[in-house]
């Protein structure tokens, strides 16, 4: 495996494989700094001229490819890209680790999207250049959760207190398994809303539960949302019971009901129609409140909605632009931001290397399962002595595990 220079305690350097690799006071500094690349984002500098990035995309890509690309160029620095891996030696087999350590040597820093679990860990591992995580799987995608935050806090002036609804396909939306965390760290309340069957993974709910005494409220579609004012009302802690329940949201952030996850055409009919956002029912909704949506689109925005006020979506693919900017200028180490590693990050110090027991991750979407050559390493879990995370896909199994 390759080992990266150290940079000391600053973002230079440094991989985002997760969202938990960013403090929250490097979260703040990396928004601050993008309110600043906001301000040119229209224009091209020369902060990264002598940089190049890979763009190593496994999956279909607009809004996350388009706005690193770009980002890059309006820093000055150069792009190779690969949207296709057919059209590379992917197509001959080439594993992930030597395509990772052969794009090394050819760029400063690599921003890849993967369909396993997990995937953006282990190029991580293998290469001597940062990596940036654009999506791998339903696992994680902590740029988009950087540019969906920095949405709240823009247009609503604070995360802190906001009152989001997560709405869609939860169990497979990674933007919403990023996000939830985000929420939960910066003191957002989160409300899950999802057809049976793609609610919120466990082991998502037991951490936020856990590291951030947060329990969402559930709700099986919008009727039982807007039917049932008393319940959240109560949770949420409103003076007012009686109000309509839409009016205690600040944010709507609804995610596309996959219809690929339901046995039947007649399910995914049944379920698409009660996570339609209509401009009808946001007449039930605040003046203030934000639509979001990490795109793109199917059946669950009207194209009505589009000329709302309170419709952020563009608005919010919009600010991946400035964020990525700052992202890609501080671990470049172009721009300085507060440095204060996470206590996650830290943690990968403890891992336990399991292949000579025979212990392998029980998910079958991790990346393990196809790149055999990966070792079995695991993380124990805070207080519970026999249950350890995959250091790839972060799943959690019981393992008995030395914490020496």
């Amino acid at each position: 495996m390759a080992a990266k220079r150290s940079h000391g305690r600053s973002l230079a350097g440094r991989d985002v494989v997760s969202i938990f690799d960013l403090s929250d006071a490097e979260i703040e500094s990396l928004f601050a700094l993008a309110d600043e690349m906001s301000r040119q984002s229209r224009t091209r500098s020369d902060l990264c001229a002598d940089k190049i990035l890979a763009s190593l995309f496994y999956e279909p890509s607009t809004r996350t490819r388009f706005s690193f690309e770009s980002a890059m160029l309006r820093l000055g620095g150069g792009i190779i890209s690969c949207a296709d891996v057919q059209a590379s030696s992917v197509a001959k087999g080439e594993t992930l680790a030597d395509t990772v350590r052969i794009l090394h040597s050819y760029a400063d820093i690599i921003v890849i999207r993967h369909p396993l679990e997990g995937s953006a860990q282990a190029a991580a591992d293998y290469s001597s250049v940062p990596v940036i995580n654009a999506g791998d799987g339903p696992h994680e995608h902590p740029t988009q959760t950087l540019l969906d935050l920095y949405t709240i806090r823009r247009e609503k002036g604070s995360i802190a207190g906001a009152s989001v609804a997560l709405v869609g396909d939860l169990k497979h939306g990674r933007t919403a398994h990023s996000l939830a965390f985000g929420l939960a760290r910066f003191g957002a309340k989160i409300i899950c809303i999802a057809p049976a069957g793609l609610e919120m993974p466990a082991e998502i709910l037991e951490r936020l539960e856990r590291d951030f005494n947060l329990r969402p409220e559930f709700y099986h579609s919008l009727a039982d949302f807007v039917s049932e004012p008393n319940r959240l009302a109560a949770r949420i802690k409103e003076p007012v019971l009686t109000a309509e329940i839409l009016k205690l949201i600040d944010v709507i952030y609804v995610t596309r009901v996959q219809k690929e996850r339901f046995k039947s055409q007649k399910e995914f009919e049944a379920a698409k129609g009660s996570y339609a956002i209509t401009s009808t029912l946001l007449r039930r909704a605040r003046p203030d409140t934000l639509i979001m949506h990490p795109l793109p689109r199917v059946d669950e925005l009207a194209y009505e909605v589009d000329l709302d006020p309170r419709a952020a979506y563009f608005r919010q693919a919009s600010y991946g632009l400035p964020v990525r900017m700052a992202l890609l200028a501080a671990v470049l180490g172009k721009r300085k931001t507060k440095a204060q590693p996470s206590p996650e990050a830290a943690g990968r110090t403890s891992e336990v290397d399991l292949t000579s027991a025979g212990i392998h991750c029980q998910n079958p979407g991790c990346i393990t399962t196809t790149e055999v050559y990966l070792r079995a390493r695991f993380i124990p879990v805070p207080d519970k002595p026999k249950r350890a995370s995959c250091h790839y896909c972060g799943q959690e199994m019981s393992v008995s595990v030395s914490r020496e």
